[in-house]
């Protein structure tokens, strides 16, 4: 890194994952980094005010704890310290509409909740000499050249009631400021045309709560990894999760797309647990103590925005993970893309700083589009447009292949739950937690394979070269993003 001059200043805007992840990408490249947040940053392992979501369970799929192991080496071990469990060899129980499939878990992941992830990478970004915070501050608007070619900084307000308004220049903004993110309306400001996003009215719900485990029930925290009970699409189930976070806490979230709500009254909670189409959750939370209140979170719409396509992108802005695109809660998937949308980042800014070249910034939004975005988009889109009550709404081209992919997913899931066909149910958690391209899954002989299986794929592949009039090579190839 020595041989690469870096370049003065830089500006993140939040102070979450995303946020964090940037400013450590930045440091190495930028002599100050400011890292701007609405929030006063807590000293210690906490949920905070401009996390909503922070209370429910998160995870790093195998990629994403890859690239964060990279960019925080040693991070585990600290979450170790706070007393965050191993994941080696307890027991995984994963259920389907077609089977269960259960067996130790043969990776050393470990578990956490968002806020001791968030205290444990804030601590080392903090300790980067070049990073600074400034929490307690909304960013109101962007600053720029006086031909708006190019972004030169932000305008920020202290919060309070006496806040004084600053100027902060920089020669790079990133936008990692999450749901809560006004580029759009920023981005007209300086008078850009942004595109409409693509929506999946999903109305997703999910509540959590949280139970101790007494001292005579000790033995199930080196039992279990997780419980996973999945919903049934076709029956309107919950799906229910049970896991292990810190110091012998479990955490218990139900979920559904399509606007029927969890419960958020602990007797219905209770309820809705019972009624999951196994009784295995219920049993072990019987001899559980409850030590949160029981949380809601409602998700209405997912959105893609399409930043990428933006004509006269100003130099010297980007955008970053949540404000860029956010996706259902279920699969994990929020966190690894942020890591790899930050690795692309590092790798761009490699690039550019020994070849300097006029708009690299749209270059790198258009390869997190088209290499991270649109395969995730896609996954999410054929797995929650499957429930009843969940609608989408392209403002750019519609999305093809949605509805073969729905029908082969849920093939791929019948194969190896049901037939215990443990390669191909592999497969299927690889490609939908991003650990895997998902041309892995959807080469031609695997879909081959799957379709040739059973009486409801044949039809599927007859229909599908019925409606394209060409091999399926290059069916696959025409409906299947890259």
């Amino acid at each position: 890194m020595a041989s690469i001059p870096k370049r003065e200043k830089a500006i993140v805007i939040g102070g979450s994952i995303a946020g964090l992840m940037t400013a450590r990408v930045l440091s190495d490249y930028f002599e100050d980094v400011l890292v701007i947040d609405k929030d006063e940053f807590p000293d210690q392992p906490v949920d905070r005010a401009g996390v909503p979501h922070g209370f429910h369970p998160h995870r790093f799929t195998a990629r994403g704890k890859m690239i964060t192991e990279q960019l925080f080496p040693g991070y585990e071990e600290d979450l170790r310290k706070l007393g965050s469990p191993t994941s080696l060899n307890k027991t995984a129980h994963i259920m389907s509409p077609y089977g269960t499939v259960a067996g130790p878990y043969d990776r050393d992941d470990i578990k956490f909740s968002r806020a001791a992830l968030e205290w444990v990478i804030r601590k080392r970004v903090k300790a980067i000499s070049n990073v600074r915070y400034m929490p307690k501050h909304d960013v109101l608007s962007l600053l720029s050249t006086s031909d708006r070619a190019a972004v030169t900084g932000v305008r920020v307000r202290e919060r309070g009631e006496q806040g004084s308004e600053n100027e902060w220049l920089a020669d790079l903004v990133v936008d990692a400021s999450g749901r809560a993110s006004k580029l759009t309306q920023w981005l007209e400001e300086l008078g850009c045309e942004v595109p409409a996003a693509d929506l999946m009215k999903a109305s997703i719900g999910y509540s959590t709560r949280r139970y101790k485990v007494p001292a005579h029930k000790a033995h199930l925290t080196k039992e279990w990894d997780v419980i996973n009970i999945m919903g049934q699409p076709a029956k309107g189930t919950f799906t229910g999760v049970f896991s292990f976070i810190e110091n012998g806490v479990a955490e218990v979230v139900l979920y559904r797309p399509g606007g029927q709500y969890p419960p958020t009254i602990a007797e219905q909670f209770e309820e809705a647990i019972a009624a999951l189409p196994s009784p295995l959750i219920a049993e072990i939370l019987q001899d559980l103590e409850p030590v949160t209140p029981l949380r809601g979170f409602h998700v209405q719409e997912l959105y893609r925005r399409h930043y990428e396509q933006v004509e006269k992108w100003p130099s010297g802005l980007l955008v970053i993970g949540d404000a860029f695109c956010i996706y259902d809660p279920i699969f994990g998937q929020g966190m690894t893309v942020v890591a790899i949308e930050a690795d692309l980042l590092k790798a761009s800014l490699q690039e550019h700083m020994i070849t300097p070249q006029v708009g690299f910034e749209q270059r790198l939004l258009r390869k997190m589009q088209d290499e991270v975005i649109t395969p995730t988009w896609w996954l999410n889109c054929s797995a929650v447009l499957e429930w009843e009550g969940v609608e989408y709404e392209s403002a750019s081209e519609p999305l093809k292949g949605i509805a073969f992919g729905r029908r082969f997913m849920d093939l791929v899931l019948k194969e190896g739950t049901g037939n215990h066909n443990y390669e191909l149910f592999g497969m299927y958690w690889a490609v939908n937690t991003l650990s895997v391209p998902l041309r892995e899954l959807y080469n031609l002989d695997r879909v081959s394979a799957v379709l040739q299986a059973s009486d409801e794929g044949r039809q599927l592949l007859a229909e599908l070269l019925e409606e394209h009039g060409l091999p399926l090579e290059d069916v696959l190839d025409k409906i299947i993003p890259h």
